[in-house]
């Protein structure tokens, strides 16, 4: 099957020719037709699969055949509109359709003005557009097809009670389409409140309902203090294309994307008290490769959608197990393979056992092995020079100095690095516990789960 069998607009066809869109994924096979019916649609689908082409081309479609004049997409986040909005003109632009993406952070005024100037689609993100409906602002803006995409995420991020009111200013006589990852109870309650007889395609798999299987699982059980250097090793180890890895928290993000900058790494860290030009910026550049980490938090990183992603690292465990499954989902997209990795102290192993049976992850235990004697285990010698570089001078170096005098400055100096080289090497033997002593770990947890189900059941039972 091809684009052609779809009848879509010649000018359309152009440019998806130009984007270089061979054959329709399967969401996109499943949904178009359907669309094009003008039928309300449930969609679940993993990102990365062709969903915004799956909604988008059928949407501009009917804009050039002038079958409706406007269409809306509610997303999530700013840099997920930004994303659609740049997929949407790059396919329609030879249909002369006109698209503007709002969201908030930025003044009201243009992104009004643009939409008066008669824009046929506006992707936006539900507090901004809320606000403008709201005021009064874009009466003149009716949608006839509108577009829930990430719907899951919204839920995540609370703004189901903002879609809702949306929805009241928006006609009742219009096609709803709704798309989402997962579907949780209070999105199945959504979807029956705004759509109407909507069609429900899945093109997830029972087995992937939770954790892509394109996407090979590892943790590393470690102690807390060996967090950053564990990060560098894999980094140093691992064969990178582009990766995130994932923080808890702001400051965590700034202090570890200095660290690998540091280190001599193409790091950018991206969390939301970041200004919006900054943001911007950061994932321009992480799009184009010029830069090759992203370390980020969860709420940043939300639809951030870019190919090529082989690795996401989680330098934290996540707070619950639906953000890991939305991290690990920015890796093995488009049916590429893709490689998670986490990192888990001794204490979180409790919750990794917790966060691995709820969503049924395929997680495998790994270790990293140097050999200290090998002159070739140690590389890393920018951390070293800027540990030389940022020590404050003690007094009592210089007199230690002083009382070396008679030993050349050349061989002293060699004799100092090596000693730090081989105190580096001691501490990097080995990144992660090994089998034996993590299944005493899961021996324990274990045990203590079943003194926990036992108490349970006398509290019942009383």
């Amino acid at each position: 099957m091809t684009f052609k069998d779809f009848k879509f607009h010649k000018d359309l066809l152009k440019g998806i020719r130009i984007a270089g869109f061979k054959e329709p994924s399967p969401i996109q096979k499943m949904v178009i037709p359907i669309i094009e019916k003008g039928e309300d649609l449930v969609g679940q689908a993993h990102t990365g699969t062709g969903k915004t082409a799956a909604f988008g081309l059928p949407l501009m479609d009917k804009i050039a055949k002038k079958e409706i004049e406007r269409a809306l997409v509610i997303t999530p986040t700013r840099e997920l509109a930004t994303q659609v909005s740049d997929e949407l003109y790059h396919l329609g632009r030879f249909c002369g359709i006109r698209t503007i993406t709002v969201y908030g952070g930025v003044g009201y005024g243009r992104q009004i003005a643009l939409i008066n100037k008669g824009v046929q689609v506006i992707v936006a993100t539900p507090g901004r557009l809320k606000d403008l409906y709201k005021k009064g602002k874009i009466d003149s803006f009716n949608p006839e097809i509108v577009v829930l995409d990430e719907a899951d995420e919204m839920l995540d991020m609370g703004f189901l009670e903002e879609i809702k009111e949306i929805f009241e200013y928006i006609p009742q006589n219009r096609q709803t389409l709704l798309f989402s990852a997962t579907m949780p109870e209070p999105i199945k309650e959504l979807a029956n409140e705004i759509l109407t007889n909507p069609q429900f395609i899945s093109v997830v798999g029972e087995d992937e309902s939770t954790t892509n299987n394109v996407i090979d699982q590892f943790y590393y059980v470690i102690e807390e203090a060996q967090r950053d250097e564990a990060i560098v090793k894999l980094l140093e180890a691992e064969n990178i294309n582009k990766c995130i890895i994932f923080c808890r928290m702001r400051r965590e993000v700034d202090r570890l994307t200095e660290h690998l900058r540091a280190m001599g790494f193409l790091a950018e860290g991206l969390h939301g008290d970041l200004e919006q030009l900054e943001r911007e910026r950061i994932v321009k550049e992480y799009r184009r490769g010029e830069s090759k980490i992203m370390v980020a938090t969860d709420v940043a990183s939300r639809g951030l959608d870019v190919k090529n992603v082989t690795h996401v690292f989680n330098y934290h465990i996540p707070f619950d197990p639906q953000s890991y499954v939305h991290r690990i989902g920015r890796t093995g997209r488009a049916g590429k393979a893709g490689k998670a990795i986490t990192l888990v102290s001794t204490e979180e192993f409790r919750e990794l056992q917790r966060i691995k049976k709820e969503v049924g992850a395929d997680m495998q235990l790994a270790t990293i092995i140097f050999d200290s004697n090998n002159e070739d285990s140690f590389s890393d010698f920018s951390s070293l020079q800027t540990m030389v570089e940022e020590v404050d001078i003690a007094p009592i170096a210089i007199d230690f100095i002083d009382s070396m005098e008679e030993m050349d400055y050349h061989e002293f100096v060699e004799r100092v690095v090596t000693l730090l080289i081989q105190e580096k090497r001691a501490s990097t033997n080995q990144i992660g516990f090994d089998e034996d002593t993590v299944n005493s770990m899961l021996e324990s947890y274990e045990d203590e789960q079943k003194v926990t189900r036992k108490s349970n059941r006398k509290k019942k039972h009383r």
